[in-house]
């Protein structure tokens, strides 16, 4: 019988939890005793609630990054970006996505613990992204301007789906987006 990794189990239960209540105005010993353990556990495993919320965005990131990764690379890069965008769209992942940008927001505004968290929600990305806009002919440089525009893109959209809830909208401006964006490839 395989065991569990404590740390692990943990890590995933505050993701699902934080992802559907939310962090703010949350003490490290009432999301304790909201996931089942102690806040000492926690301490434990995570450092501070801060080294927590930490791994809480770094776990939302990878699982996001993961839609990426599970794609079709050979299609042409509009079906790419539009299928990875259907995906990222997809209202199951509306409370991660909610939960990444509560989080990041706490970043930006300086909450101690927290600010190693800010070079990572970019360059994570990076690698990845560049990869694939050089499988689609880019150089290195016009892959990683190109990688940093559709994830401005992606967020600023992803933002005002959770904001306006207009679906249909933010579609239609990623397809826009994409369709210029194709456009300009060699």
């Amino acid at each position: 019988m395989e065991r569990k990794d404590p740390r692990r189990d943990l890590l995933e239960r505050a993701v699902d939890y934080l992802s559907e209540h939310g962090v703010i105005a949350r003490s490290l010993r009432q999301l304790a005793a909201e996931l089942g353990t102690s806040h000492r556990m926690l301490i434990y495993h995570f450092g501070s609630m801060e080294g927590l919320l930490v791994e809480v965005v770094r776990e939302v990131e990878a699982r996001q990054r993961a839609v990426l990764a599970d794609l079709d690379p050979t299609g042409s890069p509009a079906d790419v970006a539009k299928a990875f965008w259907r995906r990222f769209t997809d209202p199951a992942l509306y409370p991660n996505e909610r939960l990444f940008f509560e989080l990041y927001g706490q970043a930006l505004q300086g909450r101690p613990g927290t600010e190693a968290l800010l070079p990572e929600v970019v360059t994570a990305w990076l690698g990845p992204l560049v990869a694939l806009g050089k499988s689609h002919g880019l150089s290195e440089r016009d892959a990683l301007v190109n990688a940093r525009l559709g994830m401005a893109v992606t967020r600023g959209l992803l933002l005002d789906l959770l904001a306006t809830g207009d679906l249909e909208a933010v579609n239609e401006a990623m397809d826009r987006f994409v369709d210029t964006y194709v456009a300009g490839l060699p």
